[in-house]
């Protein structure tokens, strides 16, 4: 049920003010470390207290991450190819927490309970209800989750390598501390935003909980993804419902956090390291 994956090389973003180099941002190291920080990244918050980055348009390589083991890039990562972000879009600093939850839902369906955790035990549909009633509060923006293609750009933040600029001394490693970036081999759910945010000012893009996106789940989707905006494959293509990304607290190494693993799950599964994060849009 669950598969494991990574991706690689260059990425280009076009934004106002950055020179874009052959292979990534052409940032300076200090501005890296700034935004590595969080103290660079500017964030919008609604009504419910949830904070978005801002995301540039772009384009990078999707997949398995060049010079990887063979052992880290199963098949449903192939081929790398290149995807295109036309637009630009604001994703969660953070993935939704337990009070955001219930601040819409009223409940908390989460096993690990805290207000600045993440919410779990949520199916697909439960997130599908969530979005539905906070878009019915009609705050100016629709709010969704991300597809794939942009919840792996994000996670990449620039970066060529697998972990999206997470600093992992072995990668193969089990039973490894958590990294600067990710929560994993842990007991359970930790706090958002309190590991390093990526170079996007993006939290817990690795680890801490798997997360929801939109698109159905098909393992040789890679072979015919169109390059602009990929969505993912039609129903009728799909295999085993929707795709999950970003690992968990739950794993035991950081290769299973890497931002190029695809795992999926049936639109009715839920689990104590299952969450999700949104992007919403101006209506």
């Amino acid at each position: 049920m669950v598969d494991h994956n990574r991706v690689g090389h260059c990425v280009r973003v076009w934004v106002v003010g950055l020179v874009i180099g052959a292979c990534g941002l052409a940032v300076s190291a200090t501005a890296l470390e700034a935004a590595q920080e969080g103290s660079t990244v500017a964030y919008t918050t609604n009504d419910l207290g949830m904070q978005f980055v801002s995301l540039p348009a772009g384009e990078f390589p999707m997949g398995c991450s060049e010079g990887v083991k063979p052992v880290e890039c199963g098949p449903e990562e192939k081929p790398r190819h290149t995807v295109q972000i036309t637009k630009g879009f604001e994703l969660g600093k953070t993935e939704v927490t337990q009070k955001q939850w219930q601040a819409v839902m009223g409940s908390n369906p989460s096993q690990h309970k805290g207000d600045d955790l993440p919410v779990e035990e949520v199916t697909f549909l439960d997130v599908q209800a969530f979005l539905t009633k906070l878009n019915a509060r009609n705050d100016g923006f629709l709010y969704r989750l991300p597809t794939e293609a942009e919840w792996e750009y994000a996670a990449r933040a620039g970066n060529a390598d697998q972990f999206g600029g997470g600093k992992v001394a072995n990668s193969l490693a089990r039973y490894a501390p958590p990294d600067d970036q990710a929560w994993y081999n842990v007991e359970e759910t930790n706090p958002v935003a309190v590991r390093k945010p990526n170079a996007w000012g993006l939290y817990d893009m690795r680890g801490n909980v798997n997360e929801w996106v939109q698109d159905w789940y098909d393992p040789k989707y890679y072979r015919n993804s169109p390059m602009a905006d990929p969505k993912g494959p039609d129903t009728d293509a799909a295999e085993g419902g929707h795709g999950v990304r970003g690992g968990s607290f739950h794993d035991d190494g950081p290769w299973l956090t890497r931002v190029s693993l695809r795992q999926h799950f049936l639109e009715d599964y839920k689990h104590f390291d299952l969450g999700f994060r949104v992007v919403r849009e101006k209506r």
